[in-house]
């Protein structure tokens, strides 16, 4: 990069940062109502958080990297799919916001399926994610994925031993199969202490705006704690394969979390900067004899502020 082009860059971030005050704000508004007590306790096992203007800074320049990836992925053709799994609480949706917050949903869209159905039960067990792939010129990223199999349904009882093992047998060739198909594949586990979780959990049931959050199955993996661990295990132990390897990211510090994770993805696809014709705004045409009609009061919304 030329250094005019570092002056421009540096410029827009700048600006950017000082758009991202209202965010910043936002955000600390809507921190949990805590207790004293576990408001200190929070602050005590976080001494060395990273800082915000850090944090922003970075995340801005990575969101424009973000940007030409997926100019990139457009003008290519090629097709991204990013598995997010990881305990409940591990930051997954913070991270998948920052990636997709500045870019275009019609290239980069979630996917977080439901439950399935009685049919979808009975369907071979990758079936329903299939439709949900990247087509050319597409990112896709999955808010826990086929890896259900081997975390939830395997420790709350959801599948049997013969099910799980099936499909230990069955996905490493699944993934070869979608690598071969030309998907590049990143597969990403938030990982966050048992200690992080408690803490996380116990905020979310004292804050009223995050404790739908909070799920019955969410609660029962406090109890279950070990089981999830040893089925973690031996997930990494299956199904990490050259083709499509696990790559694990710290969560205890939510902001080194999203950008560490997102300078990984930058850093495993062979991106490059798409040039672009310059955008000229083209003239207004302008009618003399138009009159623009006066519309009713009762369509516009109350100006309450």
């Amino acid at each position: 990069m030329t250094a005019p082009e570092d002056d421009e860059n540096r410029s827009w971030i700048e600006a950017e940062l000082e758009e991202t005050l209202d965010e910043l704000f936002e955000s600390e508004f809507n921190q949990p109502i805590l207790t004293e007590e576990l408001r200190k306790i929070y602050k005590d096992k976080h001494p060395d958080m990273l800082d915000r203007r850090t944090y922003y800074k970075n995340l801005l320049r990575l969101q424009v990297e973000l940007i030409k990836l997926q100019d990139w992925v457009q003008a290519t053709g090629a097709k991204v799919l990013i598995l997010c799994e990881g305990r409940d609480s591990a930051g997954k949706g913070g991270v998948i916001k920052r990636i997709t917050q500045r870019l275009n949903p019609r290239v980069a869209r979630v996917v977080a399926l439901q439950a399935p159905t009685e049919r979808e039960k009975s369907q071979w067990y990758f079936q329903r994610y299939v439709p949900h792939l990247p087509s050319g010129g597409e990112i896709v990223l999955f808010d826990r994925s086929w890896y259900n199999r081997a975390g939830v349904e395997r420790v709350m009882g959801f599948a049997t031993p013969d099910e799980v093992e099936q499909f230990f047998h069955d996905v490493p060739e699944f993934e070869r199969m979608l690598v071969r198909s030309g998907i590049i594949l990143l597969k990403y586990w938030f990982s966050i202490t048992d200690e992080e979780q408690q803490l996380r959990f116990l905020m979310r049931i004292h804050d009223p705006m995050r404790q739908w959050k909070l799920s019955p199955m969410d609660l029962q993996s406090r109890v279950r704690w070990e089981q999830y661990t040893k089925a973690k295990e031996d997930m990494f132990a299956k199904t990490n394969i050259p083709e499509a390897p696990w790559y694990i990211v710290e969560g205890n510090d939510k902001k080194r979390e999203r950008l560490n994770c997102i300078e990984h993805i930058l850093s495993k696809i062979p991106y490059h900067e798409i040039p672009h014709d310059l955008v000229e705004l083209p003239q207004r045409v302008f009618n003399p004899d138009y009159e623009r009609r006066v519309l009713p009061d009762e369509l516009y919304v109350p100006k309450v502020y």
